[in-house]
């Protein structure tokens, strides 16, 4: 079985949090009693960065943190070692860009994706020609890189097409009518993602949508954005742009961005309408 190791690492630091604020303790304190720096314990609770816990640490809080039952302690001790299991993506560790290793951890765990994408087709719904495209245009790409770049993407998908132990991940996606209009990799490579789109549209657990570009200003210009939601997790807005890759987590800015896609798929066609505007922009370009 797969793990998803940045996710384990956030459910594990989430439980810890927990215990110490019911334990009325501040991270400093927990640092001094334990003679270790409050940098690690704040490392320990975010669930950032690859942090080796060891057992007896886990124990010791425990004990800190007042936690008496034998097997909520050991629980505690199994989630720690969880955290350390690396998942799929590892193999390509040299070639993911900075913050990508959290997104794809995160979609694969994930039970629902709403993504807004002003400018290229979502990484889940790509073609592996369109995927290739996009990332020898990148100035950062190295040539030797390409091909393990696509197949991260291509395997990404699997989440939606081929999951493995797990209902597929449900995705709504919404684009800007630009996104469908620019025939990145050419006119081939485009029709055939018009086509991939159209028939990813007419799964159950895929919804597409497109803002025409006749709604003009509309409140997605902003940037591109994805909202993750889990089982039993808080759910994580992603944002990715050229300054780097943000994943916001307070309720305040999930909700907010919640907000702005509720927006756009009101502003956005409907599947059906959606999928007709596929084929017409896919017939307009072979005319091109």
């Amino acid at each position: 079985m797969e793990s998803q190791s940045p996710v384990n690492r956030r459910q594990f630091g989430a439980e810890l949090r927990r215990l110490r604020k019911n334990a009325g303790l501040q991270q400093d304190e927990v640092a001094e009693k334990l003679e270790t720096s409050t940098t690690r314990i704040s490392r320990m609770e975010t669930g950032k960065g690859r942090l080796k816990v060891d057992p007896d640490e886990v124990r010791a809080l425990c004990q800190l943190y007042g936690v008496t039952d034998l097997r909520q302690v050991e629980r505690m001790v199994d989630m720690g070692a969880n955290t350390q299991l690396p998942g799929w993506w590892d193999q390509y560790r040299d070639v993911l860009p900075s913050g990508l290793e959290v997104l794809v951890s995160m979609e694969t765990a994930a039970v629902s994706v709403r993504a807004w994408e002003p400018c290229l087709v979502p990484g889940l719904l790509q073609t592996s020609a369109y995927a290739r495209a996009v990332i020898q245009a990148a100035a950062s790409t190295r040539p030797g890189d390409v091909a393990d770049m696509v197949a991260v993407r291509e395997r990404r998908q699997q989440t939606i097409t081929e999951p493995v132990g797990r209902e597929p991940l449900e995705l709504w996606a919404i684009m800007d009518e630009a996104v469908i209009r620019r025939p990145v990799g050419g006119v081939a490579v485009m029709r055939e993602q018009l086509a991939h789109l159209v028939d990813l549209g007419r799964q159950p657990h895929v919804t597409l949508q497109v803002v025409p570009q006749s709604k003009g200003a509309h409140p997605g210009l902003g940037g591109a954005f994805s909202l993750l939601e889990f089982e039993a997790e808080p759910a994580v807005t992603y944002i990715d742009s050229p300054g780097g890759n943000l994943y916001l987590e307070k309720r305040s800015d999930v909700r907010s961005f919640a907000a702005t896609f509720d927006l756009l798929r009101a502003s956005a066609l409907d599947p059906d309408d959606t999928e007709a505007l596929l084929h017409r922009a896919s017939e307009e370009m072979q005319h091109v």
